[in-house]
């Protein structure tokens, strides 16, 4: 039998050229990456949510940018539609403007009953082109004076006038829309001098006699 020598105890192997002390720091080391594993997560997440703001402040920028240019875009269009339309109104009326003195000479043709056969038919086609393409007349007798609109080349006194007002119209305006292109071409008349003050005072004694029959209960019966 073999007999065990007290005082020894077995001790685990140990590789050649190494103590039993170097287990310990291969332990400790692993210990360690189990450590540092979680920080390095931590610094990478960080990082992503960090790229992933930029991100989307660059979105951002980029929506703005996109907004902004929309915007210009239809400003534009706006401003090219407008100024289209402006063009197109200024050759019509420029093209209106040449033929008034065309549509003149109808008028004082129809006036005197000189519209008659064929020539009848043109200047009737003329004239319904003329307003399809917008064109208006204006001015009747009897309808207060506007200098905006009229342009007074006789000058008169009339009693039974209580403004300046257009007694005969020597050639008609025409408008486009809201744009005079040519003014009515008038006479005025202007109420007589001490007409107003005479018709006032006659309308006072009026009045005043009206109210005094009321006054004396009526007048008195035969």
């Amino acid at each position: 039998m073999t007999e065990e020598t007290p005082g020894f105890e077995e001790k685990p192997d140990v590789p050649s050229g190494a103590t039993p002390d170097d287990a310990e720091p291969k332990a400790a080391d692993a210990s360690s990456e189990e450590t540092a594993a979680p920080a390095g997560d931590a610094n990478e997440t960080a990082g992503l949510v960090a790229q992933l703001d930029q991100s989307r402040k660059a979105l951002d920028e980029r929506t703005a940018d996109l907004q902004r240019l929309q915007a210009e875009f239809q400003n534009y269009r706006r401003r090219v539609e407008r100024d289209r339309i402006a063009v197109k109104e200024i050759a019509v009326a420029n093209l209106l403007t040449e033929l008034l003195p065309v549509l003149d000479d109808i008028g004082r043709a129809r006036e005197h009953g000189e519209l008659l056969g064929g020539f009848k038919s043109v200047a009737e086609s003329l004239e319904t082109v003329a307003a399809k393409m917008g064109l208006q007349q204006f001015g009747k007798e009897g309808e207060p004076f506007d200098p905006t609109i009229h342009e007074a080349l006789m000058h008169s006194y009339a009693p039974d006038v209580t403004e300046t007002t257009c007694v005969a119209i020597l050639q008609p305006g025409y408008r486009i829309g809201e744009r005079t292109i040519r003014p009515a071409r008038v006479a005025v008349a202007e109420p007589q001098p001490g007409a107003q003050t005479v018709k006032a005072e006659e309308q006072g004694e009026a009045a005043a006699e009206d109210s005094a029959t009321k006054d004396n209960g009526g007048p008195e019966e035969g």
